[in-house]
Order: C-alpha cells, then sequence, then structure tokens
C-alpha cells in the first residue's frame, strides 16, 4: 500500500481520505463543491490515472475518486474475496458512507463493470453515466458479460499465459511489469511517460500479495466468476436506461473490441452521443487528457 502522503513528485498533491464502511482502509480523493463526479478506475491502474481530471472538474463538482480494494493508497487484505461483487459492494459501502446522490459516474475498464453493477442496483443515486473503453454485456445481445477472450491481445495473452503459468508470474511482479502490462492492455501514448509515471503505477505493487487485486480482476473473466452476477443487474437496466449517457471510446483499445464496447453502450442508449478519439488506446485518459475532460465537462454543463 502506498504511504498516505506520497505525493509522486507532486503529480498527486491531493489530501488523502480513508473509508473503513466496507471492512477494509479504502483511499479515496475528495475535492471541490456540488454535485458528485465519481472517476473510477481499472485494471492494473489507481485514481492516480485521473491525476489532470480532479483540478478542472472540480471547479464546478465535487469530485471523488476511490481507489478499489488492492489499488493505489487502499490495503489488500489477504483474507478477502476479489470479485466484481465484491468491489461494487465496497464501492456501495463508500457512497453509503459518504451519503451521495446525484452522482456523475465516470468510469474506464473495470471501472465499467462496478460503476454498471452498483448503477443497476441502486439507479435512484445516479443521475449520469459518463462511459470510456469498457465492457459491461449489460447492451450487447449475447455476449452474457463476457468479451470474446479470442480477439483482443490483452485476453488472448491471459488464455495462453493461464496454460503456462507465465500469468502469475507477470502479474504477482508488476513493480518491475507494470509498464509492459499497461502496453500489453492498450497504453499508446508514452509521451508522458517518465520516472515519475512508472514509480506512481508501480507503486501499489510492492510485493507479491500486493498484487491479488490485479491478479483476481481478470480472473473473473476468464474463469466465468462475473457471468451470474452480470446476469443479476439485468432488471436494474430500464432504470439507468433513463439517465443521460456519454460515450468516449479510444478507439485503439487492446484490451475490449471498440465495436463491442460501443454495441453494448448503444444497447442500452442508443440516441446517445459517442465520442471516437482515433488516437487513444485503452488507457484513454492518458491518451488525450485534454480531449476528454473538455468533454466530461461539456456533458456535465449540458445536462444539468
Amino acid at each position: 500500500m502506498i504511504k498516505a502522503n506520497e505525493t509522486f513528485d507532486g503529480t498527486w498533491p491531493h489530501e488523502p481520505h480513508f473509508c473503513s464502511a466496507a471492512g477494509f482502509k479504502q483511499h479515496y480523493v475528495d475535492e471541490g463543491q456540488g454535485e458528485p463526479v465519481i472517476l473510477l478506475h481499472g485494471q492494473p491502474t489507481w485514481g492516480y490515472i485521473y491525476r489532470n481530471f480532479i483540478e478542472p472538474l472540480a471547479q464546478t463538482n465535487r469530485v471523488i475518486v476511490p481507489d478499489h480494494m488492492g489499488f493505489g493508497k487502499s490495503e489488500t487484505p489477504q483474507d478477502r474475496i476479489y470479485t466484481l461483487r465484491t468491489h461494487v459492494e465496497n464501492m456501495a459501502a463508500l457512497i453509503e458512507d459518504l451519503n451521495l446522490n446525484d452522482i456523475t459516474l465516470v468510469m474506464q475498464d473495470w471501472g465499467g463493470p462496478i460503476g454498471y453493477g452498483y448503477a443497476v442496483r441502486n439507479p435512484d443515486r445516479i443521475k449520469r453515466m459518463v462511459v470510456m473503453n469498457t465492457y459491461a454485456g449489460y447492451g450487447a445481445a449475447g455476449q452474457e458479460g463476457l468479451p470474446d477472450p479470442n480477439k483482443t491481445q490483452w485476453f488472448s495473452w491471459i488464455n495462453k499465459s493461464m496454460s503456462t503459468g507465465q500469468y502469475e508470474e507477470v502479474l504477482r511482479n508488476l513493480d518491475v511489469n507494470i509498464l509492459s502490462v499497461l502496453h500489453l492492455i492498450g497504453l499508446d501514448n508514452f509521451s508522458g511517460v517518465n520516472d515519475t509515471f512508472i514509480k506512481a503505477y508501480a507503486a501499489p505493487f510492492a510485493t507479491p500479495s500486493e498484487c491479488k487485486g490485479a491478479i483476481e480482476f481478470p480472473l473473473d473473466v476468464h474463469l466465468h466468476r462475473i457471468r451470474d452476477y452480470v446476469k443479476q443487474g439485468f432488471e436494474g437496466i430500464p432504470a439507468i436506461a433513463e439517465k443521460q449517457a456519454v460515450m468516449i471510446e479510444g478507439m485503439k483499445d487492446r484490451a475490449i473490441p471498440a465495436e463491442l464496447a460501443i454495441a453494448d453502450f448503444k444497447g442500452i442508449w442508443p440516441d446517445a452521443p459517442v465520442h471516437k478519439l482515433p488516437h487513444a488506446g485503452h488507457y484513454c485518459q492518458e491518451d488525450a487528457t485534454d480531449e476528454i475532460v473538455e468533454l466530461i465537462k461539456e456533458f456535465l454543463q449540458t445536462n444539468g
């Protein structure tokens, strides 16, 4: 776990906050005032991926950036089960503890299934949804919550490496493998990669035991653990389909095919806008920071 006051050379200057409502020490950033905007990260990142989003969005909104269990400055309890259900329940505990309503969810990668999983079960707390390079299985007919593992570089690698034993060897050593894994999944813009960048993304994974969350996320898909929980959420789709939504998609995604992600989104919000970013990959927050921030600000202003 990263030290609470670590700023990574001033690139992460935010006051740390911690919540124990879910039974572990969960870190989150809480900046600004107004309607809450929750920024949800994915795999194997943490709230740091939104470091350039917080200040501009906090000018008009209360911006909350949680680190999922096992990531960032949150604890990595070894006696907990790391599944989509658990992460959604952790998020629900945090939102309840902070008593948040009229929430705008900004979701990327596993932040999508977590955000969707919460929203379909708690639609009354949600006002808007911003979907970025993610897939939840609610809108793409016939997918049953699972992307085809043979159609992307990332899931193809998972399949192959699971059979050879390489999977756990790589993900248990993210302190040295973080940049290669980010690139494999879809980091395309290396202009901002420097020693501080690598240090910040590697920091949560200093020991093999601290890599538990990153190891377990892909297994939710590979072992089909996600399927039943996703299916249970279908009854909540009509309620979230009434929310304002926008999609921002990095089209060079190597983890989730862009056409599948867009179909999933359009299956729920057929008339909602989709902003395609041809120069951005899976980690669109890193590849197209300024463009995405402006799109989110515009979305918040026009859907007040």
